[in-house]
């Protein structure tokens, strides 16, 4: 690729954990990333607490700690409230948010380009497009069948999501050696547009009623996953997040260039496969279970670079994926606090967040601005 991240460290600096040029000192903000990332595990388990007590019905916080360690609670009916609506809907806030997080750290890292993520490289649009091809094909089978085989109607959206985000990823990643950092980024954008184009057609085809079902998906929630998703969702989750913390090696050998990487002993291909896999791997069950959500995959890792001061993957990785399930369960909290009129939507709370972030990476970015017009 032509251009490179914003803050490229140099060998020196990630053999010294990102923490200064060769020779120099470290600086103050280096001896606070262990504070820093406490400090992240602790903002998400207080927004986490929140977003059990807060809500159209207003739980007491000694009782949400008491319903979380097996206790009663005053009002029996804060008990379903609190197990079967918020706790998953928390949990898959966290899970969601940091799974997109790690993705969109990788991309960025894997194609140098600070604008990458699932959504602006076309990933979630490519998921999009698979489980639409889904719902029409269950459109046409039945709802009678598909009630009776709902495990494998679930497994059928994942390996829908999973099929159209790895055939967009793998466009991508044929044509990112050949063009430079816009143009992938001009590439995905079209890849997606021509994706969702594709789901109108599909979509065209199927009945009246399973097409509200995925126009509701389509507006991107974690309030519609529940515990009967958990055991596809989570394992998947985990497997992709695992993925992205074994691979934070080979990740900082390529914010390097594949050359010296190279020289390090790296295998480049098997580097390059092993990312494309861990970000297909955690954005293709989140938008299979939650639909599109926008922004997180793009604006975590920068937001993560600035309060960690390091381009060091060994820090960089568990930052993001603790700052994504911080913003996953903060955007999801505003979503439902106890509004009288209900128009606030995830994606419009992320894109509240995400788009004066995504305008200061490009105010930044040197060849962003330079571009002939």
């Amino acid at each position: 690729m032509k251009a490179t991240l914003a803050a490229n460290p140099t060998p020196g600096e990630l053999s010294a954990g990102g923490a200064g040029p060769v020779g120099g000192a470290i600086d103050a903000r280096a001896r606070l990333r262990p504070l820093i990332l406490l400090g992240l595990v602790l903002a998400v388990a207080f927004v986490f607490v929140l977003e059990l007590a807060i809500g159209s019905v207003r739980i007491p916080l000694a009782d949400v700690v008491a319903l979380l360690f097996g206790g009663s609670a005053e009002v029996p009916a804060w008990s379903t409230i609190l197990r079967e609506l918020r706790l998953p809907r928390a949990v898959t806030a966290a899970l969601g948010g940091a799974a997109l997080g790690a993705a969109g750290l990788q991309l960025q890292t894997l194609f140098r380009n600070p604008l990458a993520g699932p959504w602006a490289l076309g990933i979630t649009a490519g998921a999009q497009f698979g489980v639409a091809v889904v719902v029409a094909t269950g459109s046409v089978v039945g709802s009678e069948l598909l009630a009776r085989v709902a495990f494998l109607n679930e497994l059928g959206i994942v390996a829908g999501s999973f099929l159209g985000a790895g055939a967009v990823t793998a466009a991508i990643a044929a044509a990112s050696r050949r063009v430079s950092t816009i143009t992938l980024l001009i590439l995905g954008l079209m890849l997606g547009f021509f994706a969702q184009g594709m789901v109108s057609v599909v979509l065209h085809f199927t009945s009246e009623t399973q097409g509200r079902v995925f126009a509701s998906w389509n507006d991107g929630s974690f309030a519609g996953v529940h515990w009967d998703h958990f055991p596809v969702l989570v394992p998947l989750v985990v497997v992709g997040l695992v993925l992205s913390m074994a691979i934070v090696k080979p990740l900082n050998a390529l914010l390097l260039g594949e050359r010296y990487a190279s020289t390090l002993g790296l295998s480049v291909e098997r580097a390059r496969l092993l990312a494309l896999t861990g970000a297909v791997v955690l954005a293709a069950p989140v938008t299979a279970y939650c639909g599109p959500v926008l922004f997180i995959g793009m604006i975590v890792p920068h937001m993560a670079r600035g309060l960690l001061n390091t381009s060091d993957h060994r820090i960089l990785m568990p930052a993001a994926i603790l700052m994504g399930a911080l913003l996953g369960l903060s955007a999801d909290l505003v979503v439902h606090l106890p509004w009288e009129r209900h128009f606030l939507h995830l994606n419009a709370v992320n894109a509240l967040v995400g788009a004066p972030i995504v305008v200061g990476v490009v105010l930044r970015n040197r060849q962003m601005r330079s571009m002939p017009v």
